[in-house]
């Protein structure tokens, strides 16, 4: 029987007294982590020695800080209203300034993307693990106490995993297969955490201790929604028609998800419309080798199943779309006859009622989606089943044969930094060896595409990134670090084109890869090829290849981010108008001023610039606090973001 507390130091003072002095602990990724009560941990242990603290976590989430400058005067007013008293973790903030007293120790297996590269404590503690081994790293370190943020049911007693059912079951799992002591296993009720019931549900008994805070409650963590470019869109497009009717869905998260699926809505809702995007960036598309053979350009009369380690704000646009809607049950007979056709009235009342069309192992998005977790009806909210993570990012972690019936021509997009021209993935870390994230179900996805009959991975990136104050293209020849091995290469997307790269010699994929590089960086990558004798000496790159460039992307897509059909914004913004016209602005002025030559330029601009603000830009001079600027530092900041106001002036993105 559980042991309840409302108060946190009450429940620590009881934990410590049972536990060792030296406390391995776990808390889960992302939104489940209990923010307060690992606050209050860390300030117990932080001076006192004789207790050493080890934890093992990942992604733990840490609000940005404003900064300086005009990027102080956008932020601050922006994080307070959107993050309000949301509680840092104390023991991040030591971590980036490699603070950490010498008898604690935080092991992470996935780093908030970029935020601790600076951190050496975090880089030496970071272990790389596929999420699916996560689970038996804990039981081969034998955690003393688990402790997780948990829903309690509306008007009930059953507590529920929520937002994370991806490790803590199996965790506990494993620790009794290794024969080792299962963990003291604490749950914080948060009031504001979305409910959902079926297999999020925790078992009777599960948690030894329950604490229940009074509030005030602090917000919950919210992803701000990034707006969407037109490299972004494009590389979303191209993978939306890489995508079959009645298949499967498993997408990652940030712009390029954002934007596939806002294509995706758009195939559905408003085929027409879609096909003449798609003409407009690509006319002989529809007739692409890898579409003709694994995807489709139609609208889903079938619908897809969604299945993926991270639900987010994309998965909520396509159930409102009606595109997720393919429903699956852990019934193999069942799932077996309707793959066969044979499926009868019953069966199919069946899948209609008990039936999931969203499965995964933990959420994380903006307010917005938090409200329509906890808004949905009750026949959608049961339609979304939370996962243990082996039984979602892989085929061996439960019925193998259930879930081939259930991943039908299933299709895995994820996000990656870097490729090789031979098709190794750079996602998670630099040549260097500095991680900027961490590998998390993407190894897993992708194998998982060459195991399932029909599958196929798709990485999508950005075919170049602005560094240092200039281009670089994110194709490689070559790099000292792959985060997915060229022998598992298939289909990768950049917003010129689709390459598919499986099955296919190393020349084939050089001249695939080579065909979706931007045009100012193709021909270096052709001639290291050649060199390294993977690509016969008398190849000519195709003319159409120039048509590789930023310019040309802009063009084919004005019109269409002009009428809104490709808004900056597609699954909705956080900033109000004025915001969204300074972030444009700032990033602007952000990427004029990376070098002291191009600041200098940008300066003297601005200072050359003649007259005040215009009637449109008011509202964006006034949120910046600039409209009447006081002293020299202000005024030369104002005239800055008047010239990036003038330059990015119904400007997309």
């Amino acid at each position: 029987m559980s042991l309840h507390f409302t108060e946190i130091d009450a429940a620590l003072d009881h934990l410590l007294a049972r536990l060792p002095p030296g406390l391995r602990v776990a808390a889960p990724l992302g939104l489940g982590k209990p923010h307060r009560l690992l606050n209050a941990l860390y300030a117990r242990i932080e001076g006192d020695p004789s207790r050493p603290l080890y934890l093992y976590t990942a992604l733990s989430l840490d609000p940005p800080v404003p900064g300086k400058g005009l990027q102080a005067r956008f932020l601050g007013p922006f994080l307070q209203r959107h993050f309000g008293d949301f509680p840092r973790l104390a023991y991040v903030q030591a971590m980036k300034r490699d603070a950490l007293p010498a008898h604690v120790e935080v092991e992470e297996f996935y780093l908030q993307s970029g935020a601790l590269l600076g951190s050496a404590q975090a880089q030496r503690r970071y272990v790389s693990l596929n999420y699916t081994h996560v689970a038996a790293a804990l039981a081969q370190r034998g955690v003393d106490l688990i402790v997780q943020k948990v829903a309690r049911e509306p008007g009930g007693q059953r507590l529920s995993f929520s937002c994370n059912n991806d490790l803590t079951q199996d965790t506990v799992d494993a620790h009794l297969a290794a024969g080792k002591p299962r963990p003291l296993m604490v749950a914080e009720i948060d009031p504001q955490l979305p409910w959902l019931g079926g297999s999020a549900l925790a078992p009777d008994g599960f948690f030894d201790v329950v604490i229940e805070p009074p509030g005030p409650h602090p917000p919950l963590f919210g992803l701000p929604r990034q707006p969407v470019t037109d490299a972004d869109y494009a590389i979303g497009l191209y993978a939306s028609a890489l995508v079959r009717d009645g298949g499967t869905l498993q997408i990652g998260i940030g712009a390029l998800a954002d934007a596939l699926c806002h294509a995706l809505a758009l195939r559905h809702t408003d085929n027409a419309r879609y096909r003449e995007v798609l003409a407009a960036l690509d006319p002989r598309l529809e007739s692409h080798p890898a579409v003709l053979a694994s995807g489709d350009l139609d609208p889903f009369a079938t619908g897809l199943y969604g299945c993926s380690e991270m639900l987010n704000e994309g998965f909520k646009r396509l159930v409102e779309a009606g595109v997720i809607r393919r429903k699956v049950l852990d019934d193999a007979a069942l799932m077996r006859r309707l793959d066969e056709g044979t499926a009868n009235l019953g069966d199919q009342a069946r899948l209609e009622r008990d039936g999931e069309y969203l499965h995964g192992a933990f959420y994380l998005g903006s307010p917005a989606f938090y409200a329509w977790l906890r808004e949905l009806p009750d026949d959608q909210r049961r339609a979304i089943g939370m996962r243990r993570i082996r039984e979602v990012n892989q085929l061996y972690g439960g019925d193998e044969g259930l879930e081939r019936l259930q991943r039908r021509d299933a299709r895995f997009f994820n996000s990656c930094m870097m490729a090789t021209a031979l098709g190794a993935a750079v996602s998670d870390a630099l040549e260097d060896g500095r991680v900027v994230s961490g590998v998390g179900g993407q190894y897993n996805f992708v194998a998982m595409a060459h195991a399932l009959p029909g599958a196929r991975s798709a990485l999508m990136l950005r075919a170049v990134r602005r560094a240092g104050g200039r281009e670089e293209s994110n194709l490689r020849w070559n790099y000292s670090h792959a985060t997915i091995p060229r022998h598992l290469r298939d289909l990768y997307v950049s917003e010129y084109g689709i390459a598919d790269l499986r099955h296919a010699c190393d020349e084939d994929c050089v001249v695939a890869m080579a065909a979706i590089t931007d045009a100012r960086f193709g021909p270096a990558l052709l001639d290291q090829a050649k060199s390294a004798r993977k690509l016969r000496a008398d190849f000519a790159a195709p003319a159409e290849w120039r048509r590789n460039t930023p310019s040309r992307l802009r063009q084919a897509l004005a019109r269409f981010r002009a009428d809104g059909t490709l808004p900056d914004y597609p699954l909705g913004s956080d900033f109000t108008e004025a915001e969204q016209r300074l972030v444009k602005a700032l990033a602007w002025l952000q990427e004029r001023t990376a070098t002291p030559r191009g600041k200098l330029r940008t300066v003297l601009q601005a200072l050359a610039a003649r007259g005040g603000s215009l009637a449109e830009d008011l509202p964006a001079m006034a949120r910046m606090d600039l409209q009447s600027p006081r002293g020299l530092g202000d005024r030369l900041q104002a005239r800055l973001l008047r010239l990036a106001l003038a330059r990015t002036a119904r400007q997309s993105l």
